[in-house]
């Protein structure tokens, strides 16, 4: 952050480009696309990271789904939609892990994808290759989908090819997906999960909103990081994490096309604690810090973990800088997450570079033009 004359370190996102594209482009039909239209995705891949940027987030955690033609054909380069996405993450200077998401199933039981799903769908061997290829244009992780997406064989032979990178899964994150791996595994999916992966540090269990106490105790021995999305959760009806009972590391990210902000993200996290408990300032975790820098913190230290990055200002690590106007570090931020009408942030610099200045990114305007034609069409 920028106070003045002090500097505190970047904000993180997750899963945000796909949310553009399975969410506004879905507006479209993303599944009638042209067969290599990958300009399209270059754009909206610009204008998530843009509006990332503006947002506050300076490092993206790419939870990459769409991988295939209209047909599930793959392009002649299997990684032609992530090289686009990397390009995009370069131009607009977001920080960017490429997590290519395995998805070879529509539900539990090896359920066969649907033929809107075919974009998406791989095997074993396919998935290695685009791994490869990912790899080669940026920092990589492993996503398996989730438990309904890939069986135990799959996710053990994962996590192998994770070795000791991230490593993200959706889990527990509605009653319904509770209730049917129960009804396969004999246990719920959090539980299932730690009992047969090699869960540790590396590991990003994404919402993990339906979770006993027992779990949530097994997560912080293993020291997993949670992945939060709480204007998601909230929009989608889900549920609320916990997260005051949870002393484990967390991060935010965005799992909707609703907006982007870690404003927005962080103050409704807050406020549904507030809801849920039924008392204030729930996430300060003692009198001593205001909430708004204790969340903050917090949301740094798990978004670090999660994209296994080392945090802070640290030699050979990227120089992402938000900044905001203000007397001290603590009003500033208290002022932007609970009072501003406004979630951007006034300045943005990314490996040392300021992309955002005036609350804008300096590819606003020209891809805006860019993205709405894409939109229309």
């Amino acid at each position: 952050m920028f106070f003045r004359h002090a500097l505190l370190p970047f904000g993180w996102a997750q899963n945000v480009t796909v949310n553009i594209i399975s969410g506004l482009i879905s507006d479209i039909a993303v599944n009638t696309l042209p067969d290599g239209a990958t300009y399209d995705i270059a754009v909206v891949a610009t204008q998530a990271f843009v509006e990332m940027l503006e947002g506050g987030f300076c490092h993206v955690a790419e939870f990459h789904y769409l991988h295939h033609a209209p047909d599930g054909q793959e392009y002649d380069d299997i990684g032609e939609m992530a090289v686009r996405i990397a390009e995009a993450a370069s131009i607009t200077g977001i920080d960017l892990t490429l997590l290519p998401v395995f998805y070879a199933h529509a539900g539990f039981g090896r359920q066969v994808p649907a033929l809107e799903q075919r974009r998406f769908v791989n095997s074993i061997a396919s998935y290695e290759r685009l791994y490869d290829r990912c790899a080669a244009v940026a920092a990589v992780g492993i996503a398996p989908h989730s438990l309904r997406a890939a069986m135990p064989d799959e996710l053990l032979l994962l996590s192998e090819l994770a070795g000791t990178k991230p490593v993200h899964i959706h889990i527990a994150e509605q009653i319904a997906e509770i209730e049917q791996c129960v009804a396969l595994y004999g246990q719920r999916p959090v539980e299932y999960l730690l009992n047969h992966l090699p869960v540790d540090k590396n590991w990003c269990l994404i919402h993990a909103t339906h979770t006993t106490a027992q779990e949530r105790t097994d997560i912080l021995a293993l020291n997993a990081v949670i992945g939060l999305c709480p204007v998601t959760e909230a929009n989608l009806g889900d549920g609320i994490f916990p997260a005051r009972d949870f002393s484990g590391a967390w991060g935010i990210g965005s799992d909707s096309n609703i907006c982007i902000g870690v404003r927005d993200e962080l103050q409704m996290l807050e406020y549904s604690q507030r809801l849920h408990f039924h008392q204030r300032n729930v996430m300060a975790g003692d009198i001593t810090r205001a909430t708004a820098t204790a969340l903050y913190q917090k949301a740094i230290e798990g978004g670090d973990q999660a994209v296994g990055r080392k945090g802070g200002f640290v030699v050979g690590e990227a120089a992402n800088i938000v900044g905001l106007i203000g007397d001290d570090p603590d009003s500033a931020l208290a002022s932007w997450v609970f009072a501003s009408r406004n979630s951007q942030v006034p300045h943005v610099w990314a490996r040392g570079n300021k992309v955002v200045s005036d609350g804008r990114h300096m590819l606003a305007e020209i891809n805006q033009s860019r993205f709405d034609a894409v939109v229309r069409r």
